[in-house]
This record gives structure tokens, C-alpha cells and sequence, in this order.
């Protein structure tokens, strides 16, 4: 994928500068290259999109031999008898799922009441079980308290509800989020507005210097890969003069790689009942679909949150095999305005997994015949 990267930048007369830039004032950024010969280049627009890196625990800095991130697990030297995560949103649980694939002993503890715990709470309770059911030990509601990594076994003090716990494990992975790489860029010199540590920027993603622009992890939106590319295109957009669509933050899909897959857009039953909003909900299980009967993937559902009064997808959650392929659809049709009965009166292949989006919709005002 880098191969092909570098590809495009070629094909579109792209110039790749390697080296630590430095942003200086009038426009100006200064490099600094692996021989640390510094150039200074000028250009009427900046964009910073500098991603993130991995946050660590003070307690458990990253050192890559007992205390990873997911850089280490990506590309480990050696495969652990044993493996404690902790944080368990999308990175902690696709690494707890891959590493118990592979026969690691994983023990995932979340401070939180749930696993997953941005996503609706029928998501998370499905992949507790499933991960209870592979042999996972899985600690909510538990705050790491320290870690040991003297001896031959890391040891982890754990409060729990029930008291202190200790928890061992050749590993540990700590998957507790991103921090923003806006250090060391001449940021606070050149007089760019940061909030806690994230550059400030408006509609179009200026900073509040003329010329200069930030996008991705760096910014207060949502650190996803998908994120990032479409307020690239739209901050370029903006500065080309095109008047670019503005991105409904409120429509960005999510995924989390494991099996069954996980996807969602909107809101949860949760959020919804905190906004104190009418609703209905719609669930289909995939038990009851004959494509996920027939694939052997019939662990998950489709669940629909729908506005009681317009009728609206306020959110959809699915668990299941392939269903990352499924949220796209519903990421359109919320772009659109579709409502839950559009749903209902269009017609879907059968047998498809993707049939259960409009069994969800139809189950939401109790018109399904198959559930």
C-alpha cells in the first residue's frame, strides 16, 4: 500500500520531502534532513496533518520489550504465552481477538462498565460473550493501578469492584488512545491556537494563522482514517475555491476488525435516551438469516435506532460477519434523509446478510414477518 502510495505522488508530480519540518512564520517551513542540513521551503498554503501516536499510562510507559502499543503488536519479535490489554475499544479488542486467535492467554481490562464502550450496549454484550466464549478473561469496570515489569511475568494491580486484583502477563498492551503529534512544530512559536494539545480550526480547518491549515488526529474530530481523507479533500477544496459540502460529523461509520465484524454510524440507544428523544428500535438477529445460516456466520444482529416521530435512522448498529461492507449503505441513506420505512418498501436480495437492514427497519414498527 506504500508502494502505491508513492506511486500516486509520482503519477500526480507530487514532491516527497523526507525530514523534521518546523513551521515558521510568513508562510514558511523549515526541514531539517537526515544529515540535518536545513532547508527552508515557502508556500501560500500549510497543511499540518501530522496524525497521532499512541498515549501511555504513566505508570506503564511504552518500551516495546513488555509494555506495547499497537506498533509492537503489528510487528512483535516473539509471539507471548500471555497478554494483558488494557483499554478495550476498537484497537484494545481487534488485538485481544487477534492475539487469543493465535492462542495467547489475553486478559482485557477496561475502566469502563462495558467493552467497546462507544458503541450501543447490545454491541458491547455480544462481544463480551464472544470473547468470554473464546477464553478471554474480560475485567470491566477495573482501574489499572500500576504495573510491574521487574520480574519474568508483568504484574498489573487492578481495582475492581470487588477489590484489588492482580493480573500477570508476559505482555501487556496498552491501548488507551492517541495523542496528537502537534509538539516540536514550531506550533506555539508561530502562534497557532491549541486545546489541549489539538490545533483550533474552523469550518474550512484554517488555524487562526493566515495560510495555515490542520486536518486528521490533530484536530477535535474523530481520529479515523477515513476522517482524515475527507477533510483533506475538503480543506483543499475550500482552499481551491470550490465550496466543498460540509462533513456531518455526525454520520462517520465505525469499525472494529474482529469476528464477527463490527460496524455503526449515529447514535446509540443510550445517547438517544440521555437527549430524551422519542424512539423505536428495530433488531434482526442473523440466527434468523438464511445467507448467515448457510456462510456459518450467525452470531450478530442489525439494530436500528429510528426517531419515533419523523421516522428518521437516528443510528444502526450491526454485529456480523462482513458487516463493515454493509454500513456504507446506511451512511448514504442517512446523507439522504432516508427514513426507516424507505427501508421497508425497498426490496433486497435474498438471501443476503444485507437483507437484515430492512427486516431491522421493518421490525422498528412491527411489520416483520421473518422475527
Amino acid at each position: 500500500m506504500n508502494k502505491g502510495i508513492e506511486y500516486l505522488f509520482k503519477k500526480n508530480n507530487v514532491t516527497v520531502i523526507h525530514g523534521q519540518g518546523t513551521l515558521l512564520g510568513c508562510k514558511r517551513v523549515s526541514v531539517n534532513d537526515e544529515n540535518n542540513i536545513e532547508t527552508i521551503y515557502e508556500a501560500d498554503h500549510i497543511i499540518l496533518a501530522t496524525g497521532s501516536h499512541p498515549a501511555s499510562l504513566p505508570f506503564a510507559p511504552i518500551d516495546g520489550k513488555k509494555i506495547w502499543c499497537y506498533f509492537h503488536a503489528l510487528n512483535p519479535d516473539f509471539l507471548p504465552k500471555s497478554m494483558a490489554v488494557i483499554g478495550s475499544g476498537a484497537i484494545g479488542s481487534e488485538f485481544a481477538y487477534f492475539y487469543r486467535s493465535l492462542g495467547v492467554d489475553v486478559t482485557v481490562i477496561e475502566f469502563l462498565d462495558r467493552i467497546l464502550p462507544i458503541e450501543d450496549d447490545d454491541v458491547s454484550a455480544q462481544i463480551s460473550r464472544n470473547f468470554r466464549k473464546m477464553g478471554m478473561k474480560v475485567m470491566v469496570s477495573s482501574a489499572v493501578k500500576s504495573v510491574d515489569t521487574t520480574g519474568d511475568l508483568c504484574k498489573l494491580t487492578v481495582e475492581t469492584k470487588k477489590g484489588e486484583e492482580i493480573v500477570e502477563a508476559e505482555v501487556v498492551l496498552s491501548a488507551v488512545g492517541v495523542r496528537p503529534n502537534t509538539e516540536n512544530m514550531g506550533l506555539e512559536k508561530v502562534g497557532v491556537a491549541l486545546d489541549r494539545g489539538k490545533v483550533i480550526v474552523d469550518a474550512n480547518y484554517k488555524t487562526n494563522i493566515d495560510g495555515v491549515y490542520a486536518i486528521g488526529d490533530i484536530i477535535a474530530t474523530q481520529a479515523l482514517a477515513h476522517v482524515a481523507s475527507a477533510e483533506a479533500i475538503n480543506c483543499v477544496e475550500s482552499i481551491a475555491g470550490l465550496n466543498p459540502k460540509p462533513i456531518r460529523y455526525d454520520n462517520i461509520p465505525g469499525c472494529t476488525y474482529i469476528s464477527p465484524e463490527v460496524a455503526s454510524v449515529g447514535l446509540t440507544e443510550r445517547a438517544a435516551k440521555e437527549k430524551g428523544i422519542e424512539y423505536k428500535v428495530g433488531k434482526f438477529p442473523f440466527t434468523a438469516s438464511g445467507k448467515a445460516t448457510a456462510a456459518g456466520e450467525r452470531d450478530g444482529f442489525v439494530k436500528l435506532i429510528v426517531d419515533a416521530l419523523s421516522d428518521e435512522i437516528l443510528g444502526a448498529h450491526l454485529v456480523g460477519a462482513n458487516v463493515s461492507e454493509m454500513i456504507g449503505g446506511i451512511v448514504v441513506a442517512r446523507n439522504l434523509g432516508a427514513k426507516a420505512k424507505d427501508y421497508i418498501s425497498s426490496v433486497f436480495p435474498h438471501p443476503t446478510m444485507s437483507e437484515a437492514i430492512m427486516e431491522a427497519a421493518a421490525a422498528a414498527h412491527n411489520e416483520s414477518v421473518h422475527v
